[in-house]
């Protein structure tokens, strides 16, 4: 019997690479034989934005690597040689730390839109749980690389937080010597942070990273209508019909939104490195000094709304451990965010005004929380901070009750827009 040759098989140099290597299925299963929903809106440029800066934060410290010295004594003047003597190496240093900004602005987004369009639900919770992972994991790269600096407010901010360790009851003042490798942030302090922020924590972020691309591409992806276009396909060529190739569509939609973010992106870089103070603080302009505190200590700013929470539950019998349970529950709840959510429908443009409400007073108390952070201690300032931890709380504790009994609105079969 005859062999019929398949038509669809790649020849030569690639067709060679096909044979040991499915470069072409990976291409067609996630690209352009992935098909997305043709709806998608403003709220999805952010997922590739944040693939977008993760490279950038990993080729800029590379670059950075090769002329840092982890050592407490020369930390400080390596960077200092980096800004002044590598070439470029002051447009080096301010896209990795204008980067980690970026980064958690971008992600931040990103998450509010897969919380406001239920991407977070059914079949998705995995999805959402490797997004959680990863931010979690940002978050211990993003404080291991401030202090890497050994400016004045990177060494008391590693004071600071690491000593939340020893609010841990009988183990906590020998974990906190046993995590710094000294009495206070030193040298073996330095050595470690160092080595998690350039070696363990990269490996992590980008694993988690792909973990979650792989979920998305096997669930599909959501949309602004939170209807799954898989339900609809054409009986022929089991396409769905109210979705587009990946490839060329939203590649092109992303180079797009690309182009503007890196407009505003090195604008910042090149005109306004330090963020207003924000990005990057005042004290850390001097050199660690553990005779000299800061006027104010202050987390980085994407911390701030975490450090409020902290500063703002009241200490019992002089520890902040309730502060750091406070804290740390504020990060753990959003795992369980699919299960609280019990809504018969996922996206917001179906919900009722209850879970619109919900969300407003979620952002404002979060923008606050965050605002406040960054602010010396004040009465005023500990009492919104206050308030708006139990508006942060309720908003998730609650959601199984508002969001099962408010009225919503009926969802279409098919998504109602034409493709663009």
């Amino acid at each position: 019997m005859a062999i019929v040759p398949n038509p669809h098989k790649t020849t030569g140099f690639l067709g060679w690479i096909d044979d040991r290597f499915p470069l072409t299925k990976l291409w067609k299963d996630h690209l352009s034989e992935y098909y997305a929903p043709k709806n998608f809106n403003f709220w999805y440029y952010f997922g590739s934005l944040a693939l977008l800066v993760l490279v950038n934060q990993l080729l800029t410290g590379i670059w950075l690597v090769m002329h840092y010295k982890p050592d407490a004594a020369q930390a400080w003047d390596s960077v200092e040689y980096i800004m002044r003597d590598v070439p470029w190496g002051n447009v080096l240093r301010y896209l990795h730390s204008t980067g980690a900004s970026a980064f958690f602005i971008v992600v931040y987004l990103h998450m509010f839109r897969g919380l406001i369009y239920g991407s977070h639900r059914k079949p998705r919770e995995l999805i959402w749980i490797f997004g959680c992972l990863i931010f979690l994991a940002l978050m211990a790269e993003a404080f291991c690389g401030y202090v890497l600096p050994w400016g004045n407010m990177s060494f008391w901010g590693a004071q600071v937080i690491i000593n939340l360790f020893g609010t841990i009851p009988f183990i906590g003042p020998d974990l906190v010597i046993w995590i710094q490798g000294d009495f206070i942030p030193a040298d073996a302090t330095l050595n470690r942070l160092f080595s998690f922020h350039v070696i363990a924590l990269p490996f992590v972020l980008v694993g988690l990273v792909v973990a979650h691309l792989i979920a998305l591409h096997e669930v599909g992806s959501n949309n602004p209508e939170g209807i799954d276009i898989k339900k609809h396909k054409d009986p022929v060529t089991h396409i769905p019909l109210d979705g587009i190739p990946f490839h060329p569509y939203y590649t092109v939609k992303d180079v797009v939104g690309v182009g503007v973010f890196l407009m505003i992106f090195l604008g910042i870089v090149f005109f306004a490195p330090d963020g207003g103070g924000y990005f990057l603080e005042k004290p850390n302009f001097t050199p660690a000094n553990p005779l000299a505190t800061p006027e104010h200590i202050t987390p980085a700013w994407y911390f701030g709304a975490f450090y409020a929470m902290l500063r703002a539950t009241p200490s019992f019998a002089g520890t902040q451990i309730w502060g750091v349970i406070v804290m740390g529950a504020a990060v753990v709840i959003l795992f369980f965010l699919p299960w609280l959510d019990r809504s018969p429908v996922k996206s917001i443009r179906y919900k009722g005004p209850i879970f619109k409400l919900w969300v407003g007073a979620f952002v404002i108390s979060f923008v606050l929380l965050n605002y406040y952070g960054m602010q010396p201690p004040s009465p005023t300032g500990t009492l919104i901070s206050q308030l708006c931890t139990v508006v942060y709380f309720l908003f998730f504790l609650l959601m199984p009750i508002y969001t099962k009994r408010e009225k919503t609105k009926p969802v279409p079969e098919r998504v109602p827009h034409d493709a663009h």
